[in-house]
């Protein structure tokens, strides 16, 4: 599926500086984000729904690309245009069945076995990290770093997009994307920034820096 992936928003309520989730959405996408993961997993289902369906609304007037984390059943229930799936989540194969052909299925790895048997398994896309320290609790525990080295070793070992996430900033985001991620996936850096659209431009601008430097 070819789908922009420069900028990839990561959604984490308790980073927002008390704005709602729905604020920092819409101004990153005000600042031309092109995927938001609905992720918040200290909610309870019955309030990752209904912000789901608000989010899925936001995203499909404005064209943005919209996945929801680990959950392929609130994905189905309101019509995400997909599922990025862990390694304690559902198989991708299943998920698959579960949304369709046409869905869009990520998966997190962390290594070029990990990224390749993803693939294998028919993943559209990556999420490769965490790449450097984080402040994101959740992320840092699911994943060690690993380094530009290996965001470099997955791009010649794979050929699906993928977004490198942990720890990135606009300060680094130039140097992930030279080294081969297609684009950034980001928590902090937009969701607690004063300013969540001026950081997804700046953010966008970095993407494009290192894109250049190919």
């Amino acid at each position: 599926m070819n789908i922009p992936m420069n900028t990839y928003l990561v959604t984490q309520a308790n980073l927002s500086a008390e704005r709602s989730t729905e604020t920092v959405v819409r101004e990153a996408i005000d600042g031309g984000v092109d995927v938001v993961q609905l992720r918040e997993k200290e909610t309870s289902a019955r309030e990752r729904y209904r912000l789901a369906r608000t989010l899925r609304d936001l995203t499909s007037e404005t064209g943005v690309t919209f996945v929801v984390n680990d959950r392929v059943d609130i994905a189905a229930a309101v019509g995400a245009d997909g599922v990025h799936l862990g390694d304690d989540d559902l198989p991708v194969t299943v998920a698959r069945a579960q949304l369709g052909e046409n869905a869009l299925v990520g998966r997190s790895v962390s290594t070029v076995e990990g990224a390749r048997r993803a693939v294998d398994e028919g993943a559209d896309y990556l999420g490769v990290g965490a790449v450097f320290s984080t402040s994101s609790k959740d992320v840092a525990e699911e994943q060690s770093n690993v380094g530009v080295e290996t965001v470099a070793a997955i791009a010649d070992a794979v050929d699906v997009p993928f977004v490198a996430i942990g720890g990135i900033t606009a300060e680094n985001a130039a140097e992930v994307v030279e080294a081969g991620a297609d684009g950034v996936a980001v928590i902090s850096e937009i969701t607690a920034a004063s300013e969540p659209e001026t950081a997804t431009r700046r953010l966008a601008s970095a993407v494009e820096s290192g894109r250049k430097e190919r």
